[in-house]
């Protein structure tokens, strides 16, 4: 962990923060003293934090990997209020965003390469470390990206995690304008990536398995609905040469398989609670693949901002005060939030 929770410094010195003291309870107040300033290290004041579903399953304990007491807040913006010796790129009051990872070793392959999430070394920003629910934070100043002056820090925040995780599949998998894309799951993720689909320049089909989201699909940009739970909307929208999955559910595999266009790629960056079953002849007869994505490397990070700066992508957001986490928490656990929850100092 970061820090653990001390007497030795003066209150005021310390990092206030909300933390859950164990698996699934609710946040409390928490206050911890941070590590030393590195040379390559920034502390940034917090104005904003997203709440992503990985917050709950962290807190939560969902993938057996957490610590307690846990800071959560992975989507962070505020502004550089101290900046180590070796921090040439970043000066102070400077606005900047920290997404989920806050580290890596920078020198590996994968690093070299701009696949620092693949890095041996890569450390996460509230696991193991203490989050952004909290007024400050230190990381790694290679891992804090400036933020384009066009975009809103409350729309921007969840950018930081959803938007590079539906981001970097159409980047990295070479999609371009002229194809067909199908967005499965029209909630925390699926919504970033009908709009990041749109402006890309594709033509988008919204999958959900509810209908009354049909008309929220078509404002955010798709140009098609489907109704995941009638297989022959998903028969209809067949053709799609790109299909993400952002939804944490299992569904008819085999059915999205048949969706592609000879040579699609069907790509989950939600995660659901089964296996991916699907049959070898659906892949191979059309030369289609099955592949996954999570977030983005730091040069990803600067385009997906970049981008969404030059086509005015964000999310849509409801913004409540640092000290309701734990309602914010309990409306993304419970899918209540419409579409993103995000947290204000």
């Amino acid at each position: 962990m970061g820090s653990s929770q001390q007497t030795g410094r003066r209150a005021e010195d310390r990092i206030h923060a909300h933390a859950a003291p164990g698996k699934g309870k609710p946040l409390a107040p928490f206050a911890y003293e941070p590590a030393p300033l590195g040379p390559h290290d920034v502390e940034v004041a917090i104005s904003h934090c997203g709440v992503c579903h990985s917050d709950v399953h962290l807190v939560d304990n969902d993938w057996g990997v957490s610590r307690y007491p846990l800071v959560p807040g992975h989507e962070i913006i505020g502004t550089v209020s101290a900046l180590g010796e070796g921090v040439p790129h970043l000066s102070r009051g400077q606005r900047v965003g920290i997404g989920w990872q806050r580290g890596s070793c920078l020198s590996c392959h994968y690093c070299v390469t701009g696949r620092e999430p693949l890095c041996d070394a890569n450390q996460a920003t509230c696991l193991g470390h203490y989050g952004g629910f909290a007024t400050h934070i230190r990381v790694d100043s290679r891992f804090a990206f400036p933020i384009p002056d066009a975009l809103d820090s409350a729309t921007a925040a969840p950018l930081l995690c959803g938007g590079i995780t539906v981001f970097s599949p159409l980047r990295d998998f070479a999609v371009t304008p002229q194809m067909r894309v199908g967005v499965v799951g029209v909630g925390g993720l699926g919504h970033l990536a009908i709009r990041f689909a749109r402006a890309w320049g594709c033509e988008v089909t919204a999958f959900s398995s509810t209908p009354d989201k049909h008309d929220a699909a078509l404002q955010l940009g798709a140009h098609h609905f489907a109704a995941s739970t009638d297989r022959g909307a998903v028969k209809r929208a067949a053709g799609q040469d790109f299909i993400l999955s952002t939804v944490m559910a299992d569904l008819d595999w085999g059915a999205y398989i048949d969706a592609l266009a000879p040579g699609g790629t069907l790509c989950v960056v939600g995660v659901p609670p089964s296996a991916l079953k699907v049959e070898a002849f659906s892949l191979i007869g059309g030369q289609k693949r099955v592949c996954g994505s999570a977030i983005g490397g730091r040069a990803a990070m600067g385009e997906m901002l970049g981008f969404a700066a030059r086509h005015a992508v964000g999310a849509q957001a409801e913004c409540l005060p640092m000290a309701e986490a734990n309602t914010a928490l309990d409306r993304v656990r419970h899918n209540r939030a419409r579409f993103r929850m995000v947290l204000t100092a």
